[in-house]
């Protein structure tokens, strides 16, 4: 290895292969901590890393025990929707603790996959590893998702029981989404009226959020209520609260709402998606001015919305809470910043790579729905990560997961070095 390391110490120009091999050749030599070393250097060279550096960086880690960064390797793969990678990291760390299994098990809650994070539940526990509040909050929020009722209060009712863990506010809120989803109204309300504190707005959107799903309006604006009771200057409850008036075509109240907002002065969060395309990041907020600098993107959103159409999409305009004309309606939708993303990442993609979208609100019912159809009829693989969790589509289903690709590893690589993860000492 030293007679390599003069080699490339010598050579004018270097490229991928030249680093990957010295990498490659330190960690199958044992030489774990320079393999590090050469990959911080290739970072700081601006050398993009490909797959085979990224195996030899891991390698490496794997045999330091290096627990905080394949903890933090892990934790990066799964919250960028790459679970595949996320479980290879975990796979290789030869020690873990309750931090590393709560990032694998949080991963995988959050990409959908809620039995699969029980899954790694029980080995926790078969390993003898003692979960902890994070733990419980995670296993609880697969269960959400999954819908496992009787799963969530097992586990509810254990982590008090057999642990002696007194569950939070996050825990409690855990409970109401999942009884909510499950139309499970009255008993939700139970578990927030047996709380011992008083609910936060945490747990009131996550019973809203579960009228909206089962349709019990006057259950709904009860929740509103309390949510502008706790945060009387935030826009978006009343936002909420005008489209649930406007649902039941009470525009009276919708106007003195409207009313109530301009009096004082609070504003609704725009929705912003975010898509990297050739190392860029470009930005969507919809916004006056917007049309003129992506023009293009606007005639292939509309190109794309007739297409979808064609194919049997339908825009989903019960969700618009303004008293105007069905053709209104769909045009408020169609100009959604996920949706200029998605037309963006069509236009200046290659066709076998994945579309990766990050929103900043809740994607909507009727995005969805467009996302799926554009999946099918446009043949592309697409991950949205909204406030939530991640949404994978392909050919018009919603899948539990998306395997990475090179560009994806690419860019998580960069994001490695740049938050520090990899420096040892």
């Amino acid at each position: 290895m030293p007679d390599a390391r003069l080699l490339f110490d010598e050579m004018p120009n270097r490229n991928s292969v030249s680093w990957n091999a010295l990498i490659t050749g330190y960690t199958h030599n044992r030489k774990f901590r320079e393999a590090i070393s050469m990959f911080r250097m290739m970072q700081l060279a601006n050398m993009e890393p490909t797959e085979v550096t990224m195996v030899g960086v891991l390698s490496a880690c794997a045999h330091l025990g290096a627990l905080s960064q394949g903890t933090a390797l892990t934790d990066m793969y799964a919250k960028c929707g790459v679970v595949d990678e996320a479980e290879k990291v975990f796979g290789l760390m030869r020690v873990k603790n309750v931090y590393t299994w709560n990032v694998l098990i949080s991963g995988l809650a959050m990409n959908g996959q809620g039995e699969a994070a029980l899954e790694i539940f029980s080995k926790m526990v078969m390993k003898n590893v003692k979960p902890d509040g994070v733990t419980f909050l995670a296993v609880l929020c697969a269960c959400c998702h999954q819908g496992l009722v009787e799963e969530g209060r097992k586990f509810f009712q254990s982590m008090q029981k057999e642990y002696g863990l007194r569950p939070g506010i996050e825990h409690y809120g855990c409970m109401v989404d999942l009884l909510g989803r499950a139309g499970l109204l009255d008993e939700a309300q139970e578990v927030i009226k047996n709380m011992p504190r008083k609910p936060d707005p945490v747990i009131w959107r996550a019973l809203l959020a579960a009228c909206r799903i089962h349709g019990d309006s006057n259950l709904a604006e009860v929740a509103i209520g309390k949510l502008i009771e706790l945060e009387p200057d935030n826009g978006e409850n009343y936002v909420m609260l005008s489209n649930l008036l406007a649902r039941n075509q009470r525009w009276t109240e919708v106007g003195e709402v409207r009313e109530e907002m301009k009096r004082k002065k609070t504003k609704k969060v725009p929705g912003c998606s975010l898509i990297e395309i050739d190392n860029v990041v470009h930005e969507f907020v919809v916004s006056d001015g917007l049309e003129l600098k992506w023009q293009e993107v606007y005639n292939m959103l509309v190109d794309m919305n007739k297409e979808l159409k064609l194919a049997g999409y339908v825009v989903e305009t019960e969700l618009v809470s303004f008293d105007v004309e069905e053709e209104e309606k769909e045009q408020s939708l169609i100009y959604h910043s996920e949706k200029l993303a998605l037309a963006l990442g069509v236009l200046r993609t290659s066709s076998d790579s994945i579309i990766r979208i990050v929103k900043n609100l809740r994607v909507c019912k009727d995005c969805h729905s467009f996302f799926k159809f554009v999946s099918k009829v446009y043949k592309r693989d697409i991950t949205v990560r909204d406030r939530n969790r991640f949404h994978h589509f392909r050919n018009g289903r919603l899948l539990v997961r998306l395997s990475g690709d090179g560009k994806c590893q690419r860019i998580i690589g960069k994001l490695v070095l740049g938050v520090g993860i990899l420096i040892t000492g």
